[in-house]
């Protein structure tokens, strides 16, 4: 018996660690809400703006457009349209996706927070 249970946990591992690698793993848009806090400093859930654009109806999105939000010519010339993966990228990071953009931000690392916070992004509307 104790081996089954060894051999359980190490399975479990396996499957959680392969899991947290993949970014379509957790669909917590709840989850996902609790991470936009850190973001509430420069972004809105609605079209208004703050230090960062207004988020609402971000995925479908092309990039650079939300009318009213002074852009960098980085996110303007992107020719990105905001989808799960690209969201997902983005996140992880914003310099990597679009050179020159002038997000202040490293980066969220963790795939499964990334996740959580494009399906939360994905609600707003």
């Amino acid at each position: 018996m104790k081996g089954a249970v060894k051999i359980g946990a190490i399975i479990a591992a396996f499957a959680f660690a392969g899991a947290a690698e993949n970014p379509s793993y957790a669909q917590d848009a709840e989850h996902g809400k609790a991470i936009f806090t850190a973001c509430r400093t420069c972004h809105a859930t609605d079209h208004s703006d703050r230090v960062g654009p207004g988020l609402a109806d971000i995925v479908g999105r092309k990039a650079g457009t939300a009318p009213g939000f002074s852009y960098s010519d980085a996110m303007k010339n992107s020719g990105i349209t905001w989808d799960v993966k690209i969201l997902d990228a983005y996140l992880e990071s914003p310099q990597k996706v679009v050179p020159g953009n002038r997000m202040p931000y490293g980066g969220l690392k963790n795939p499964t927070d990334r996740a959580d916070l494009v399906a939360y992004l994905a609600t707003l509307k």
